[in-house]
């Protein structure tokens, strides 16, 4: 049974008798998600604690769950300033915040469901692993693809033979270009030195599914990408830094105007990155002062990104397989692809729909994963829901198999995504390191005793 920690702070080796209490450090899109995902649940999970800067969002989501004045704070380092308040703590902070909270929760005693990516170094991915197997932290990172129905009914039928041994796979992720112009060229994920390059912030999900779906470690990657069309040289001629003040913002693909107003109009998936450039009001005042003043209205060559907006890698596997996968922002917003190449068929997904062509029938199979009918890209294709209700049950149940993005699997996948990003900025192939992690711990400890002059806790 996973050791889980009851309120008083003892040890717990058997399932809960009450609801698994859990607070939520940033309370944003995702945060807010997996909390309503918890007030499904009353008798299994009950939100208790809030750290969120924005009052506004901070009150509605204190409001929601019931959470006492004194356990809302403006600030998530209050926190470590107060005795544990929760058995759990979901950690949806900005992405360069991830290490500090992380091994500071553990240290407290919180288990962790933490969102992708872990952190924005390898070596602060390794503190946190670390810091979780020293003080026994059930820890589980929101690799929400792994725990998709799409997924688990893939896996299934590879698993059965119906395509023989993988030799090859191709997967791509098409971001969408208004995505990619909100998120990655006017929000919060343009810049490396604010956020983390693209290949992490955006598609760790996708190398850690691929490593997952082939079942191999990974050898040897190699990468190519680059920022080919946002900047400056790109900019048609005449046109100017806000998309309100541009005369030919009509004629532009990627006009700030068009996506936002069409979101606040006329609903559908635009509406979502509406309410995130209006701070989650969705009027028209409010949408012309953030078109006006904020950074969502600026125009896409004139904005201060520095991510790449295309990448491939391409990765060997022990035993010899291979994957390329490609990502691009200039697409329709649409589910990833994917074809794994095996000895007897070949397997074509598209996140709900799963064909396989038999080599000796020459037929195909067509599998419909969706439960309800929706689209793959509702609730990454019921794979939040998924992950999230796999942690209460491993934490509430005591059922530590159930968390199938623990951090062992969820350090290696990162590992393979900062050894593509090594690869695509020094040209070269890059050869990983398959050292097993207990081995790699004993390393970190005593490299950290060393530079701190003390012995690690």
């Amino acid at each position: 049974m996973i050791k889980s920690t009851d309120f008083t702070g003892g040890d717990r080796t058997a399932p809960l008798d009450r609801p698994l209490t859990i607070a939520v450090l940033g309370a944003g899109a995702r945060g807010a998600a997996y909390a309503e995902l918890a007030a499904r649940r009353p008798r299994e999970a009950k939100v208790v604690a809030v750290a969120e800067p924005q009052e506004r969002i901070r009150t509605a989501v204190a409001a929601r769950h019931g959470i006492e004045a004194d356990l809302c704070f403006d600030d998530w380092r209050a926190l470590l300033h107060r005795p544990r308040l929760a058995d759990a703590a979901i950690i949806a902070l900005q992405d360069a915040e991830h290490m500090e909270a992380a091994v500071a929760l553990a240290d407290l005693g919180y288990h962790l469901l933490l969102e992708k990516p872990m952190a924005t170094s390898e070596e602060d991915c390794e503190r946190i692993a670390e810091s979780a197997h020293r003080n026994g932290t059930a820890l589980s990172v929101t690799h929400v693809m792994r725990y998709t129905p799409y997924t688990v009914a893939l896996k299934d039928v590879l698993s059965e033979g119906a395509i023989g041994d993988i030799v090859s796979m191709e997967h791509l992720e098409p971001i969408g270009y208004y995505h990619f112009a909100h998120s990655f060229v006017r929000g919060s994920w343009r810049r490396e030195d604010a956020s983390t390059f693209l290949l992490m912030s955006k598609s760790c999900h996708d190398l850690d599914w691929i490593s997952y779906v082939v079942g191999q470690p990974v050898s040897r990657v190699a990468s190519f990408g680059s920022r080919s069309h946002f900047r400056l040289e790109a900019a048609p001629e005449g046109s100017t830094d806000r998309c309100v003040t541009c005369p030919v913002e009509s004629e532009c693909a990627y006009s700030a105007k068009r996506v936002y107003l069409s979101g606040l109009r006329n609903g559908g998936t635009k509406q979502y990155f509406t309410k995130v450039m209006s701070g989650g009001e969705l009027t028209e005042e409010a949408v012309a002062t953030a078109l006006a003043e904020g950074p969502y209205g600026r125009c896409v060559y004139r904005s201060d990104n520095d991510v790449v907006d295309h990448q491939v890698v391409s990765l060997e596997f022990e035993g010899g397989a291979t994957a390329s996968f490609t990502l691009a922002a200039f697409t329709p917003l649409e589910n990833r692809h994917t074809k794994i190449f095996g000895t007897r068929g070949q397997l074509t997904g598209d996140g709900r729909y799963i064909q396989v062509y038999d080599f000796l029938t020459e037929r195909t199979t067509v599998i419909d994963t969706s439960r309800d009918g929706s689209s793959a890209a509702e609730g990454h294709a019921g794979g939040d829901e998924a992950l999230f209700h796999a942690f209460i049950d491993a934490l509430h149940g005591g059922r530590p198999e159930l968390i199938a993005s623990g951090i062992e699997a969820s350090l290696d996948s990162h590992r393979i995504v900062f050894a593509a990003e090594r690869a695509r900025r020094t040209g070269q192939v890059v050869q990983l390191d398959r050292t097993p992690f207990e081995a790699r711990r004993k390393h970190m400890t005593i490299r950290r005793s060393t530079t701190q002059g003390k012995p690690s806790p």
